[in-house]
């Protein structure tokens, strides 16, 4: 078998956590991405399949650190609060969920959105 490399890895880490996250109007799915110089949040219908809305942190801006994280994930849910999202589901995209993509969901968090489940029942 064929090792394969990091970035390999995490696409089918993201591809096995999308078979188990959806988004809907009324609980969008929170995208965090992050690479070496942005980091970036989208909060998705996959239903309608559209952006609801969206924040960004630019690495020349802030850093690429876990306080650029948090900033994001307050940026994100005032964007998020004033599209009417209210609950959201978390796409990590493939990352473990530790330091910067943990800095910007617990920001988001504490700014006022509210973590759902991944499927509804």
């Amino acid at each position: 078998m064929k090792n394969k490399t990091r970035k390999e890895g995490r696409r089918i880490r993201h591809a096995r956590l999308r078979k188990k996250i959806k988004g809907t109007p009324g609980r969008p799915r929170m995208a965090v991405s992050i690479s070496n110089r942005n980091m970036h949040v989208q909060f998705i219908d996959d239903d309608g399949g559209r952006t609801l809305a969206a924040a960004r942190a630019s690495g020349r801006e802030t850093g690429h650190n876990l306080a650029a994280g948090t900033e994001l994930g307050t940026r994100a849910a005032a964007a998020a609060l004033a599209a009417g999202i209210q609950t959201v589901v978390v796409d990590r995209g493939g990352h473990r969920f530790h330091g910067r993509v943990k800095a910007v969901v617990d920001a988001a968090v504490e700014a006022g959105l509210a973590i759902g489940a991944g499927k509804e029942k």
